[in-house]
């Protein structure tokens, strides 16, 4: 099998320094982009849930107001009989009034403004996740590498957190021939959840302990190629 595959020189100690400094990103990359978003995910939550607290009390502190002016009303109609008290009635209640007034317009400002504030984190959410698919855009050069050197290539699996290596050239008798494994990285160690064709659990049970042991993907991956290889003969 390995006569029949094309020989391709790429230097081994640049080829294994490449290989070593793309699994570091590819790793940093990922740990920390799924901290990051999980952990302002989580601040947003509690952001939000904070403000509509507030805004909640507000609330039941403006209709609780609105009972206590009800209430002051009932008081001055049955003190209308006399005049002073009444006038005293008035005035009382006539101040009171402007100050809810202005404590109600003075809500409705941080009402506005909370709102303003969820709109804001909104956009900044968005913002962040833009800029991960930047990020994800640049790392392109380095997964066109693998790819031509292993006859791989990645694509998505459907699934958050989980990526799908599809390699060609595994089958000296059909070098069209796909053969791929599902990744799943949510994990702090990674795992193989889809193999097709099937092969031996073990086989590439050992490539996936020595990834989590030594985090070096480009051995991983020139690890499972080979299981595939094998498995098809």
């Amino acid at each position: 099998m390995a006569d029949s595959l094309p020989s391709i020189n790429f230097g081994f100690e640049d080829l294994r320094d490449r290989m070593a400094r793309f699994t570091d990103r590819f790793d940093n990359f990922i740990a920390k982009g799924r901290r990051r978003v999980l952990e302002e995910r989580n601040q947003f939550r509690i952001n939000v849930a904070e403000l509509q607290e507030e805004q909640r009390a507000k609330k039941r502190d403006i209709e609780t107001l609105g009972q206590k002016s009800s209430s002051h009303a009932q008081t001055v109609s049955k003190e209308a009989a006399e005049k002073e008290e009444m006038n005293a009635a008035i005035a009382s209640i006539t101040q009171q009034r402007d100050v809810r007034a202005q404590h109600r317009d003075r809500m409705r400002s941080e009402i506005v403004a909370t709102q303003k504030q969820i709109s804001q984190k909104v956009t900044a959410q968005q913002l962040h996740a833009k800029a991960l698919d930047a990020q994800a855009r640049f790392n392109g050069p380095e997964l066109d590498f693998w790819e031509t050197y292993l006859c791989m290539r990645i694509e998505g699996a459907g699934v958050a957190d989980r990526l799908k290596f599809v390699f060609t050239h595994v089958d000296e008798r059909d070098w069209d021939r796909e053969a791929w494994f599902e990744l799943d990285t949510a994990g702090s160690d990674y795992r193989v959840v889809l193999v097709k064709p099937k092969i031996e659990s073990e086989t590439f049970g050992r490539c996936v302990e020595r990834l989590n042991e030594n985090r070096e993907l480009g051995l991983f991956l020139k690890c499972m190629r080979e299981a595939f290889v094998g498995g098809i003969k």
